[in-house]
């Protein structure tokens, strides 16, 4: 299977994809521009590795000391030197694709062996890509109705709700290994996760969209528990849906998954998946702690019993 994704929301499906299945693509956006990886892409020429180490923990294996290895990829250095906030497996990553001649995906691999993981990670595309949003004001003095905005933080920072979502450069190039891992695949997963800028910029690749649009997988979406502040904020699930449905265009949808207890209009979701040819599942996939994130076994189980797996 090929899950589709970015930070958290990534890390959530990929956690209960493995419960499933050893054979588990990881597709990460790589437009992060802040923090870590936004300092890092500003100064290296390589991709922000911040969601690619997300993604390359929640893979990695149980033994102990791979899980101390995992522990020591996610620490951030402290302190108010130039290291201060970097995670050391970002670093990793960034030293390893510049030996490698900017091969990012060989660094990856050469990582997951470090970390025993389940599966395998991949870039959405060899360059770095910067997400363009078109944001609607919501204030009623504001006398410029629409804004610009470049930048996944600055998109998902400023007030108003975004309204439409372009990445550049426009057709970037995509690892060969994604579009085999499309082609092969028996199940794609998008979300959940930053609804504008960790799903939906795997649609508005050309090379991904047309790989999704002929691959015969079964795309299964899973929405998220809440809308986000500054992206989705006042979204319903179905509009979180209306939105995914505007940018799919050819690809298939099959099945979309809902925490049963975040859904206020069950009826108005149920119209709004059956009017695009999907089945609904609603089940309890959220922490039982009420935190607003997916639990994995509980996300696994609603997975398991949309493509038959024990």
């Amino acid at each position: 299977m090929v899950a589709l994704g970015g930070g958290h929301g990534l890390a959530a499906a990929l956690g209960a994809w493995r419960q499933l299945t050893p054979d588990v693509t990881a597709v990460v956006t790589v437009a992060d521009d802040g923090g870590s990886s936004g300092r890092i892409r500003r100064e290296m020429p390589v991709l922000p590795p911040g969601d690619l180490r997300m993604a390359l923990a929640a893979l990695a294996g149980d033994a102990p000391r791979t899980q101390e290895m995992v522990r020591l990829m996610q620490h951030r250095f402290g302190g108010e030197g130039v290291l201060a906030g970097h995670p050391v497996g970002n670093l990793v990553l960034t030293g390893l694709t510049e030996m490698y001649g900017g091969d990012s995906v060989r660094a990856l691999q050469v990582v997951e062996d470090l970390l025993g993981a389940t599966g395998r990670v991949l870039p959405m595309a060899e360059v770095p890509l910067d997400l363009v949003a078109t944001v609607t004001s919501v204030d009623p003095d504001d006398p410029q109705e629409t804004r610009r905005i470049r930048g996944q933080v600055a998109i998902a920072s400023t007030p108003g709700h975004v309204t439409e979502i372009q990445v550049s450069p426009a057709d970037p190039p995509v690892p060969d290994a994604v579009l085999e891992a499309i082609a092969a695949a028996d199940v794609i997963s998008l979300g959940p996760g930053s609804w504008y800028t960790s799903v939906l910029p795997h649609l508005l690749i050309p090379r991904l969209r047309k790989a999704l649009e002929v691959s015969p997988a079964r795309v299964v979406v899973v929405l998220n528990l809440e809308p986000q502040v500054g992206e989705t904020d006042g979204f319903s699930p179905e509009e979180h849906l209306r939105v995914l449905l505007a940018h799919l265009g050819s690809v298939s949808l099959h099945t979309v998954i809902a925490d049963a207890a975040a859904v206020v209009d069950r009826r108005g979701l149920l119209s709004a998946v059956q009017g695009c040819g999907a089945e609904l599942v609603l089940a309890p996939v959220a922490a039982p702690d009420s935190a607003p994130r997916h639990e994995p076994s509980r996300l696994a189980a609603a997975l398991a019993s949309v493509v038959g797996a024990r």
